[in-house]
């Protein structure tokens, strides 16, 4: 049976805004959210309005995905990323990712603020929720790894080169992680202070060799309840 809030038709209308005629497993979602919430689109599908990045470098669009990718003649120095232009400190983040090429891990970067490195003015200072090679997070350019998937749990749950469906739920200094419908991490950074409104960031590592990642969906929501919504036990 279907569970439905009190503001169900109002989510099943944003749903059918949002998506139009291109419905995703992100969009899918969003009669599952809290009616307290009001989901976004941070990706229209058709340009990056609303982001800064290498775009055109390193960043590119195709049927309705954002695409990171690099040859061996264009290899980012230091990691890249695509940074929306709003800053966000308590959200809820919904989408699919794929690594399709190399074995190097990517990510979305939060709480934190775009520097500049090895010339790339669009890399980042903070926090990275990392995928699929390596699970964990961490603190880029300060603590490094910060929090370690020690038993494994994200790495059964996810897959390596097929999309992966996340829900990331960042609320003050507390970072609870879906994959696939499971709950793989929930953690708490003791350096709270750390923990800011910044972009979020798609990440392309720096690499030697040919890499593409891809993301789709990036469906947000604002100042969210505190449970995870995507979990395979949730009601359907």
């Amino acid at each position: 049976m279907r569970c439905l809030s009190a503001g169900s038709l109002l989510t099943i209308i944003l749903s059918t805004a949002l998506v139009g005629e291109s419905a995703d497993w992100s969009a899918s979602q969003i009669n599952k959210l809290p009616s307290s919430e009001t989901p976004v689109r941070l990706f229209n599908g058709k340009d990056f309005a609303g982001w800064q990045g290498q775009i055109g470098k390193y960043w590119s669009i195709a049927d309705d995905t954002v695409i990171g990718r690099n040859t061996a003649e264009n290899p980012p120095q230091a990691s890249t990323y695509l940074l929306t232009e709003k800053k966000y400190h308590n959200f809820r983040l919904i989408f699919e990712g794929r690594l399709v090429e190399s074995e190097m891990h990517t990510g979305i970067a939060l709480w934190g603020k775009r520097v500049e490195r090895e010339g790339d003015p669009d890399s980042y200072l903070g926090h990275l929720v990392m995928f699929p090679s390596e699970y964990g997070f961490w603190d880029l350019y300060r603590r490094n790894l910060i929090y370690r998937d020690t038993e494994g749990i994200a790495k059964k749950a996810g897959k390596q080169h097929d999309w992966n469906r996340f829900e990331i739920l960042a609320t003050g200094n507390r970072i609870q992680l879906a994959i696939n419908g499971q709950l793989v991490a929930d953690w708490s950074d003791p350096k709270p202070e750390y923990c800011q409104a910044g972009p979020i960031g798609l990440q392309l590592h720096s690499n030697s060799v040919p890499q593409e990642v891809q993301f789709r969906g990036l469906i947000l929501t604002e100042n969210p309840e505190d449970r995870l919504v995507t979990l395979s036990e949730a009601c359907d």
